[in-house]
């Protein structure tokens, strides 16, 4: 009797039971990661839409009733006026928002020059860039900071948002130079043969092609520049004037007098944009993430 001619145990064949095994050791998995990277999230929901005094008479209730999920609007107002996360709302944004869009500035046209251009030292460019983003930002946090103070940019927004673009924009031109090298130059030339110009090519052309990359690179530096920490500690923390949503929530953190359900909605304050622009341009991330990884 043959392999493939054996019964299981189950009176399928062996073939159909690897499938049945297989399948089952699947969903297994799924269900074990959705677990381990939704839980935390929920949790932290749940601990922001409890009353303080009920999580510590019941720390460990999984699921808040209605009356308990109507006080959330509360501690978010809370937060948002007596806590300044208002203003720490408006730094971030402002960071982030400038951050994505110089970035895309600098790394769009880089990255087609990169692609379609013929220069001196075009690999060396190509590849160099790419290593200044393999250094750990510790390291450069102590040059930076001298560098800062002597040229008195601690406290302001601008010398944080250099800082992002330092560290975001080799990454950016990298995924954008894989996805460059998708489209067909002949799309391209055949725009220059009908008279327009480089720039008008790019434009009209090579951007509007390459928006799920664009889309995908924005994202990233946003979520960078949002989340960030370290840089904006080391430079902002002399003014809270100036602080972001990071800085905040750790400065909440220290105050002993605040509940753990105010951290918990500051934390939410933090992590809701970034899932709801994930979720909003899904679509074009799967293309943009993907670009350039099969060549045929």
């Amino acid at each position: 009797m043959t392999a493939q001619s054996q019964q299981a145990p189950t009176g399928m064949s062996r073939e159909e039971f690897e499938l049945a095994v297989g399948r089952v050791v699947k969903w297994i998995l799924i269900v074990f990661f959705l677990v381990i990277t939704v839980f935390p999230f929920y949790w932290m929901l749940n601990l922001a839409a409890r009353p303080f005094a009920d999580v510590l008479q019941n720390p460990t209730q999984l699921l808040p009733d209605g009356d308990q999920l109507a006080t959330i609007p509360d501690t978010l107002a809370a937060i948002w006026e007596d806590y300044s996360f208002k203003i720490y709302v408006g730094n971030s944004l402002v960071i982030s928002v400038v951050t994505v869009l110089l970035t895309l500035l600098m790394a769009v046209p880089a990255a087609y020059a990169v692609t379609r251009l013929d220069f001196k030292l075009k690999a060396a460019m190509s590849w160099g860039i790419l290593l200044i983003y393999m250094f750990p930002a510790i390291v450069l946090a102590i040059p930076l900071f001298v560098i800062y103070t002597r040229l008195g940019l601690r406290g302001q927004l601008f010398g944080v948002i250099v800082v992002y673009m330092s560290q975001t924009l080799p990454v950016s031109l990298y995924m954008l130079r894989s996805y460059f090298t998708t489209i067909p130059v002949d799309l391209e030339e055949a725009a220059l043969i009908d008279g327009c110009t480089r720039l008008q090519t790019v434009w009209r052309v090579t951007i509007p092609l390459s928006i799920p990359a664009i889309v995908t690179v924005a994202l990233y530096v946003f979520m960078i520049a949002w989340n960030e920490f370290l840089f904006a500690l080391l430079f902002l923390q002399s003014t809270p004037e100036s602080w972001t949503l990071p800085i905040g929530l750790q400065q909440l953190n220290k105050a002993q007098e605040v509940p753990i359900t105010y951290l918990m909605a500051g934390s939410l304050i933090i992590t809701v944009p970034v899932i709801l622009l994930y979720l909003f341009f899904e679509r074009f991330l799967t293309s943009g993430l993907t670009a350039g990884a099969v060549k045929g």
